[in-house]
């Protein structure tokens, strides 16, 4: 049901925007992966579906305390993809670790946005938590870094972009080191941004969607 569901909502996330994807090689399709994304707005979810391959399946983690404001949004990821709740209350969510674990342990892909909230401006970033790399490092799975850029302010027929850097392998590494990796290369692929200007249809409102 889900990969039905997901043919039709993609053709129709492309009538709204124009979406631009480099580096569609460096997705794995034989092995499982963390992929981490640069957290912009409320179409980065739905982008990265969109552009994924439903296999191995992404699942995305969510925050509970926001799916009662953002309901609709998170009913499109759950029907394309898997859902991890996360209480971000628990700063030791065993519960949280048993899920990715299980996940991870199956085949499927987990995917986060490691900033924790969304980012001040195109291009920038904030600081990068743990969570992510203990997921990777524990089940001696690779990191995959995606690039968002054009995300934050959003209008009809827009062109974003999404860049996927290669797989960050984990072996050997430290918590401390594959973080400090990680933001280093996704530094690298975040292009530099420019406000296309021309006719900004609908902006307001797809901007602050949900």
């Amino acid at each position: 049901m889900f990969r039905l569901i997901k043919l039709t909502a993609r053709p129709l996330l492309h009538a709204v925007f124009r979406i631009d994807i480099d580096g569609r090689h460096n997705i794995p399709t034989d092995r499982n992966y963390v992929l981490i994304a640069n957290h912009l707005s409320w179409l980065d979810a739905l982008a990265i579906l969109a552009e994924f391959p439903s296999e191995p399946r992404v699942h995305f983690l969510g925050d509970t305390t926001i799916l009662a404001t953002r309901r609709f949004q998170w009913a499109m990821v759950k029907s394309v993809a898997g859902f991890i709740p996360v209480n971000r209350k628990l700063h030791s969510d065993t519960v949280l670790f048993h899920h990715v674990d299980k996940c991870l342990q199956r085949g499927g892909v987990v995917a986060m946005f490691p900033e924790g909230n969304l980012g001040p401006a195109e291009g920038e970033l904030l600081p990068f938590k743990k969570g992510f790399a203990h997921f990777a490092i524990d089940n001696q799975v690779p990191v995959l870094p995606v690039a968002l850029s054009g995300m934050k302010d959003l209008w009809m027929r827009k062109t974003v972009r999404m860049i996927v850097g290669a797989p960050i392998e984990t072996g050997g590494q430290t918590v401390e080191g594959l973080v400090a990796t990680a933001q280093a290369r996704m530094r690298e692929l975040l292009p530099p941004y420019q406000d296309p200007g021309g006719t900004k249809l609908l902006r307001r409102r797809l901007t602050h969607l949900f």
